[in-house]
Protein backbone atom coordinates (compact mmCIF):
# COMPACT_ATOMS: atom_id res chain seq x y z
CA UNK A 1 0.00 0.00 0.00
CA UNK A 2 1.19 3.49 -0.79
CA UNK A 3 0.93 6.11 1.94
CA UNK A 4 1.13 9.78 1.06
CA UNK A 5 0.42 13.13 2.66
CA UNK A 6 -1.56 15.74 0.77
CA UNK A 7 -0.71 19.34 1.57
CA UNK A 8 -4.23 20.68 1.72
CA UNK A 9 -6.91 21.29 4.30
CA UNK A 10 -9.35 22.42 1.59
CA UNK A 11 -12.07 19.76 1.63
CA UNK A 12 -12.94 20.42 -2.03
CA UNK A 13 -9.34 20.02 -3.21
CA UNK A 14 -8.94 16.92 -1.04
CA UNK A 15 -12.05 15.33 -2.53
CA UNK A 16 -10.95 16.17 -6.08
CA UNK A 17 -7.46 14.77 -5.53
CA UNK A 18 -8.71 11.60 -3.82
CA UNK A 19 -11.17 10.96 -6.65
CA UNK A 20 -8.35 10.56 -9.19
CA UNK A 21 -5.81 8.69 -7.05
CA UNK A 22 -5.38 4.94 -7.50
CA UNK A 23 -7.50 2.70 -5.29
CA UNK A 24 -5.87 1.40 -2.14
CA UNK A 25 -3.71 4.41 -1.41
CA UNK A 26 -3.68 5.65 2.17
CA UNK A 27 -4.06 9.40 1.99
CA UNK A 28 -3.28 11.58 4.99
CA UNK A 29 -3.53 15.32 5.38
CA UNK A 30 -1.08 17.54 7.22
CA UNK A 31 -3.66 17.70 10.02
CA UNK A 32 -3.75 13.88 10.17
CA UNK A 33 0.04 13.97 10.59
CA UNK A 34 -0.22 16.37 13.54
CA UNK A 35 0.70 19.55 11.67
CA UNK A 36 -1.54 22.44 12.65
CA UNK A 37 -1.87 25.81 10.99
CA UNK A 38 -1.00 26.99 7.51
CA UNK A 39 1.79 25.42 5.51
CA UNK A 40 4.45 27.79 4.13
CA UNK A 41 3.28 29.52 0.97
CA UNK A 42 5.47 32.57 0.44
CA UNK A 43 6.55 31.99 -3.16
CA UNK A 44 5.89 34.34 -6.02
CA UNK A 45 4.89 31.49 -8.37
CA UNK A 46 2.67 28.42 -8.19
CA UNK A 47 5.80 26.28 -8.57
CA UNK A 48 7.52 27.88 -5.58
CA UNK A 49 4.46 27.49 -3.34
CA UNK A 50 3.88 23.84 -4.25
CA UNK A 51 7.60 23.13 -3.73
CA UNK A 52 7.61 24.82 -0.29
CA UNK A 53 4.61 22.89 0.96
CA UNK A 54 5.80 19.50 -0.29
CA UNK A 55 9.30 20.03 1.15
CA UNK A 56 7.88 21.14 4.50
CA UNK A 57 5.75 18.00 4.81
CA UNK A 58 8.58 15.71 3.70
CA UNK A 59 11.00 17.27 6.20
CA UNK A 60 8.49 17.02 9.06
CA UNK A 61 6.95 13.60 8.33
CA UNK A 62 9.35 11.63 6.13
CA UNK A 63 6.38 10.34 4.12
CA UNK A 64 6.04 11.00 0.37
CA UNK A 65 4.25 14.33 0.11
CA UNK A 66 2.07 15.77 -2.62
CA UNK A 67 1.39 19.51 -2.61
CA UNK A 68 -0.51 21.62 -5.08
CA UNK A 69 -0.87 25.27 -5.79
CA UNK A 70 -3.47 26.43 -8.25
CA UNK A 71 -4.28 29.75 -9.78
CA UNK A 72 -6.51 31.47 -12.28
CA UNK A 73 -4.69 33.67 -14.78
CA UNK A 74 -6.91 36.17 -16.61
CA UNK A 75 -5.52 37.76 -19.77
CA UNK A 76 -7.51 40.98 -19.39
CA UNK A 77 -6.04 41.43 -15.90
CA UNK A 78 -2.41 40.89 -16.96
CA UNK A 79 -2.43 37.38 -15.51
CA UNK A 80 -4.06 38.25 -12.19
CA UNK A 81 -5.12 36.89 -9.80
CA UNK A 82 -2.52 34.14 -10.50
CA UNK A 83 -0.57 33.06 -7.45
CA UNK A 84 -2.86 35.25 -5.31
CA UNK A 85 -6.06 33.52 -6.46
CA UNK A 86 -7.12 32.29 -3.00
CA UNK A 87 -6.68 35.74 -1.43
CA UNK A 88 -7.52 37.98 -4.38
CA UNK A 89 -10.11 39.95 -2.40
CA UNK A 90 -8.25 39.74 0.92
CA UNK A 91 -6.80 37.36 3.49
CA UNK A 92 -10.24 36.01 4.47
CA UNK A 93 -10.06 33.69 1.42
CA UNK A 94 -13.70 34.23 0.48
CA UNK A 95 -14.62 32.50 -2.78
CA UNK A 96 -17.60 34.83 -3.22
CA UNK A 97 -15.57 38.00 -2.61
CA UNK A 98 -12.85 36.77 -4.99
CA UNK A 99 -15.35 36.10 -7.78
CA UNK A 100 -17.15 39.42 -7.24
CA UNK A 101 -13.89 41.40 -7.36
CA UNK A 102 -12.69 39.58 -10.47
CA UNK A 103 -15.98 40.23 -12.29
CA UNK A 104 -15.91 43.89 -11.22
CA UNK A 105 -12.32 44.27 -12.43
CA UNK A 106 -13.28 42.74 -15.79
CA UNK A 107 -16.36 44.94 -16.28
CA UNK A 108 -16.38 46.11 -19.87
CA UNK A 109 -13.36 43.98 -20.82
CA UNK A 110 -13.42 42.43 -24.28
CA UNK A 111 -10.65 39.92 -23.61
CA UNK A 112 -12.04 37.44 -21.06
CA UNK A 113 -9.60 34.61 -21.82
CA UNK A 114 -8.37 32.79 -18.73
CA UNK A 115 -6.24 29.81 -17.79
CA UNK A 116 -6.59 27.60 -14.74
CA UNK A 117 -3.21 26.11 -13.72
CA UNK A 118 -2.30 23.56 -11.08
CA UNK A 119 1.28 22.73 -10.18
CA UNK A 120 1.90 19.60 -8.12
CA UNK A 121 5.12 19.00 -6.19
CA UNK A 122 5.97 15.41 -5.26
CA UNK A 123 8.56 15.08 -2.49
CA UNK A 124 10.27 11.73 -1.80
CA UNK A 125 13.72 10.42 -0.92
CA UNK A 126 14.67 11.03 -4.55
CA UNK A 127 13.90 14.75 -4.30
CA UNK A 128 11.06 16.87 -5.67
CA UNK A 129 9.43 16.63 -9.06
CA UNK A 130 6.91 19.15 -10.44
CA UNK A 131 3.89 18.37 -12.61
CA UNK A 132 1.42 20.74 -14.25
CA UNK A 133 -2.20 20.69 -15.39
CA UNK A 134 -3.73 23.48 -17.50
CA UNK A 135 -7.23 24.30 -18.77
CA UNK A 136 -7.91 27.27 -21.06
CA UNK A 137 -11.25 29.03 -21.00
CA UNK A 138 -13.23 32.23 -20.65
CA UNK A 139 -14.59 34.26 -17.75
CA UNK A 140 -18.36 34.70 -17.78
CA UNK A 141 -20.16 37.98 -17.12
CA UNK A 142 -22.09 36.52 -14.19
CA UNK A 143 -21.99 33.54 -11.85
CA UNK A 144 -23.55 30.27 -13.00
CA UNK A 145 -23.86 26.89 -11.32
CA UNK A 146 -24.03 25.33 -7.89
CA UNK A 147 -21.18 22.81 -7.88
CA UNK A 148 -17.46 23.25 -7.36
CA UNK A 149 -15.64 25.98 -5.47
CA UNK A 150 -13.37 28.95 -5.97
CA UNK A 151 -13.77 30.46 -9.44
CA UNK A 152 -15.75 27.53 -10.88
CA UNK A 153 -18.95 29.60 -11.18
CA UNK A 154 -17.34 32.07 -13.59
CA UNK A 155 -14.99 29.84 -15.63
CA UNK A 156 -16.09 28.16 -18.88
CA UNK A 157 -13.50 25.74 -20.31
CA UNK A 158 -12.88 26.16 -24.05
CA UNK A 159 -13.18 22.44 -24.70
CA UNK A 160 -16.51 22.11 -22.92
CA UNK A 161 -20.10 22.67 -24.01
CA UNK A 162 -20.49 26.24 -22.74
CA UNK A 163 -21.15 25.37 -19.11
CA UNK A 164 -19.06 26.71 -16.25
CA UNK A 165 -17.18 24.23 -14.08
CA UNK A 166 -19.86 24.87 -11.42
CA UNK A 167 -22.63 23.84 -13.82
CA UNK A 168 -20.96 20.47 -14.40
CA UNK A 169 -21.46 17.46 -12.19
CA UNK A 170 -18.34 16.86 -10.08
CA UNK A 171 -17.33 13.85 -12.19
CA UNK A 172 -17.66 15.91 -15.38
CA UNK A 173 -15.42 18.63 -14.00
CA UNK A 174 -12.84 16.11 -12.75
CA UNK A 175 -12.63 14.62 -16.24
CA UNK A 176 -11.14 17.88 -17.56
CA UNK A 177 -9.98 19.95 -14.57
CA UNK A 178 -6.52 21.43 -14.25
CA UNK A 179 -6.04 19.59 -10.94
CA UNK A 180 -6.92 16.17 -12.33
CA UNK A 181 -4.66 16.79 -15.34
CA UNK A 182 -1.77 17.57 -12.99
CA UNK A 183 -2.53 14.41 -10.99
CA UNK A 184 -2.59 12.31 -14.18
CA UNK A 185 0.79 13.79 -15.19
CA UNK A 186 2.13 12.88 -11.73
CA UNK A 187 0.75 9.31 -11.93
CA UNK A 188 2.33 8.90 -15.38
CA UNK A 189 5.62 10.09 -13.87
CA UNK A 190 5.29 7.49 -11.09
CA UNK A 191 4.73 4.70 -13.62
CA UNK A 192 7.90 5.69 -15.46
CA UNK A 193 10.10 5.77 -12.36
Amino acid sequence: MNKIILATQNAHKLEELRSVLPKGWEVLTAFDAGIRGELPETGSTLEENAFQKAMYLWNHCGIPSLADDSGLQVAGLSGAPGVNSAMYAGPERSDQANRSLLLANLAGAVDRAATFRTVLAWATLEGIQLYEGVVHGQITHDERGEYGFGYDRIFVPNEGDGRTFAEMLPEEKVAMSHRSRAVRAWLTGLERS
